[in-house]
């Protein structure tokens, strides 16, 4: 890949949109489904958390702390980790714990049934709980945990992945690349036998309304929001101004671009020679012509971050209190 020096280019200096662009995503099976959990609560020895590792801490419900996860055992579990900086994560784990008082943190790849994080995850639950006052659960043999988190992290993928490792039972849960494919409080599925451990799946639940406009971004760049109710364009252009600011550019080659640009109109239209992603539209005077699909380069752009193929990335390096981290980064830029 070729090397280029971002001193040399103009990038924008501050996220592209602002607050009055973000919208409000609160569908009704958020609310019902949070609802039910908390009434769940009492039937549960453990808490497991899922969220993006790619975004340890932007999008993270506060409400979870608040109704969930402050009266049982918490595990916080950053699925994903396959697409994250792995030199960070030790930086993360204390940030968490320093920071949000998060004393068990876990980072898993649910693809990869070898992974380490999936390995230690069950071993942690059983001393968590085997060390907690279980109260009104003291007599029963059986764990009952929870899990939640934000839409489309991977909680689904992570019961499964758990159940194929302990008892070799394939996928169960639907699991997708979209948010809200659980929209309501599933049956409990036992995933180990000694002891028996039984996970409740839940929804993904938002915040009522996301008040931050980076934060409301990098939720959708994701896929923890529905990518039209963002729009496809704007997740794009907020992935090529991040990467553009943080020196990242394996998105030129990608991209078809002989160099890096600022203006994501000119690397969609370089995408759409590139992909070959061309509509045919009609005219007002009945005149058919093939136009760049912008739309559709721009699900292709956004695909490839989601997928790593534009590299190994953490979006909240600028929130990672590390002195030489920001210096690194820096001196990339310089």
């Amino acid at each position: 890949m070729a090397k280029f020096d971002a001193a040399a280019y103009n990038f924008r200096k501050k996220c592209p949109y602002v607050e009055k662009d973000l919208l409000r995503w609160f569908p009704g099976h958020m609310n019902k489904g949070l609802k039910q959990m908390q009434r769940k609560l009492k039937t549960v020895d453990c808490v497991i958390e899922v969220h993006d590792s790619r975004i340890p801490f932007t999008g993270r419900n506060p409400v979870f702390t608040s109704t969930l996860t402050g009266a049982k055992p918490h595990i916080l579990v950053l699925n994903k980790r396959d697409l994250t900086v792995s030199s960070l994560i030790p930086k993360i784990k204390d940030q968490l714990k320093a920071e949000h008082n998060i004393q068990n943190t876990v980072f898993t790849n649910c693809k990869d049934e070898h992974c380490r994080g999936l390995k230690t995850l069950t071993p942690l639950m059983v001393d968590l709980i085997k060390n907690s006052e279980r109260f009104n659960r003291s007599e029963e043999l059986d764990y009952n945990v929870m899990i939640i988190g934000v839409p489309n992290v991977g909680k689904s993928s992570l019961i499964n992945m758990l159940r194929s490792r302990n008892l070799r039972i394939k996928h169960a849960l639907p699991v997708g690349a979209v948010a809200g494919v659980t929209r309501s409080l599933m049956t409990k599925m036992r995933i180990h036998n000694d002891p028996g451990i039984y996970m409740l799946d839940t929804p993904g639940i938002l915040e009522p309304s996301v008040k931050n406009i980076e934060m409301g971004l990098k939720l959708a760049l994701c896929a923890s929001l529905q990518d039209h109710l963002v729009g496809e364009e704007a997740i794009a252009d907020y992935l090529l101004y991040w990467l553009n600011s943080h020196g990242k550019f394996k998105y030129v080659e990608y991209m078809g671009l002989q160099e890096p640009s600022d203006d994501i109109h000119k690397v969609l239209l370089a995408g759409a020679v590139k992909f070959n992603r061309i509509r045919r539209t009609r005219d007002f005077d009945g005149t058919v012509r093939d136009v760049p699909d912008l739309l559709e380069v721009s699900r292709t752009m956004i695909k490839a971050f989601r997928t790593g193929e534009l590299g190994k990335l953490l979006l909240d390096i600028d929130l990672l209190n590390d002195r030489h981290v920001r210096k690194e980064t820096a001196k990339s830029l310089a």
